[in-house]
């Protein structure tokens, strides 16, 4: 073995070493990482973020190809602070998440608009306040929004709907009042998934509904009323409607509903009219039609005898197994004549 040859030898260490001791972490993101760190109190989930280390191998964050940061995921934390508006100062971040930590507070900082790459934004099981931000209608990349189980007040921006991307919309278990938007009855992009349940929102559904074909639609839980029938139709491909506890007013006796429905929950509303025998035909994993004002016997067949009598309970007179039989309403009804 030549002196050069041992040389490279002896060297190869040192410089396998120095090469896996660069840092790949752009400075400007390793930067605002160490002040959002700082301006929520240092929170545990965050503990590995020692300023000597590389932040692409920091715990709640990860870079992307060009070593930038895509993902800073902050869940399950006791922090007691703010959405600190160096936020906004990672600009190819894909991937916000703020979950289940009772304590954050504040509003959702503006600075956010300046995440263009945005796709993923999940803040949840918080105590912030204040409304959904209509800037969110800028981010032109979101394609997942989930701001439920907060604190959130003031109307739905209609804005949203000119989101091109956008797949999922979560803002239930809020505290958010008016009207669902007009605009919503024509998304720029395809029909997102809709969850607005556990809010105080009032009103009727827009007509433009009936054009939309909502593949999870929930509504539950508001002050809505009115006619919500053109939620439904024989060609559409819901799978997942839930429009429980609302003050809908409408005969379901010609509804048709998608063969494709396997959760359907309309209790606690003002329905007429008597269950379809159309409605035999579908597989049903959740039903509920139970205080109601619906009327007749129940459609023999299907899954609807397969659940038990409470998903029937308090109508007028729906009458049939799993009830009482309709023979025996009928004798009733004679008696009290």
């Amino acid at each position: 073995m030549n002196k050069t040859t041992t040389l490279l030898l002896l060297l190869f260490p040192l410089l396998f070493t120095t090469s896996l001791s660069k840092d790949l972490c752009h400075k400007d993101d390793k930067n605002a990482l160490l002040k959002i760190k700082k301006a929520m109190n240092n929170p545990y989930s965050f503990i590995s973020w020692d300023p000597k280390d590389d932040c692409c191998t920091w715990n709640s964050v990860e870079c992307g190809n060009a070593n930038r940061i895509t993902s800073l995921d902050l869940s399950n934390d006791d922090v007691s602070a703010q959405i600190p508006p160096e936020v906004g100062d990672l600009p190819y971040l894909q991937y916000l998440i703020f979950r289940k930590l009772p304590n954050l507070t504040g509003e959702i900082p503006p600075t956010i608009v300046k995440l263009k790459y945005l796709k993923y934004l999940w803040i949840s099981w918080t105590s912030l306040t204040g409304p959904v931000p209509e800037f969110l209608s800028q981010l032109k990349n979101l394609e997942y929004i989930n701001l439920s189980f907060n604190k959130l007040s003031g109307s739905i921006p209609g804005s949203l709907s000119l989101l091109p991307k956008l797949e999922f919309l979560e803002l239930s278990r809020n505290k958010l009042t008016g009207t669902i938007p007009e605009s919503f009855g024509s998304f720029k992009g395809k029909v997102p998934d809709l969850f607005l349940s556990h809010n105080q929102l009032s009103g009727s559904i827009p007509k433009s509904f009936a054009s939309l074909d909502f593949y999870r639609i929930d509504l539950s839980r508001n002050k809505l009323e009115g006619d919500a029938s053109m939620l439904f139709g024989a060609k559409k491909t819901t799978w997942h409607i839930d429009l429980s506890r609302n003050m809908f007013q409408f005969d379901i006796s010609k509804v048709k509903v998608a063969k494709t429905v396997n959760f359907l929950d309309l209790n606690h509303n003002g329905l007429t009219g008597s269950i379809p025998v159309q409605w035999t035909q579908l597989s049903l994993q959740t039903f509920n039609v139970s205080y109601n004002r619906l009327c007749g016997p129940i459609p023999q067949g299907g899954d609807l005898q397969r659940f038990d009598a409470y998903a029937y309970l308090h109508n007028k007179c729906l009458c049939g197994a799993p009830l009482e039989s309709c023979n025996v309403i009928i004798q009733a009804t004679d008696l009290y004549l």
